[in-house]
């Protein structure tokens, strides 16, 4: 197996925006909390408006 030198974005913790609405509030007040969720197609968010966690689609 060949190895690449990409890194994988889904394991980035730079607690980012992404423009992720929160589906609580739908404030943009959001960041990622933690890259990958119960499921490898969602991430943890925090919404810093209603201080909500959610899960969003990557």
């Amino acid at each position: 197996m060949r190895r690449f030198n990409n890194p994988d974005p889904s394991v980035d913790t730079d607690r980012s925006t992404d423009d992720v609405r929160c589906p609580y509030c739908e404030g943009t007040n959001t960041s990622r909390e933690h890259p990958k969720g119960p499921s490898l197609c969602r991430s943890m968010h925090f919404c810093y408006d209603c201080k909500e966690p959610f899960e969003a689609l990557r």
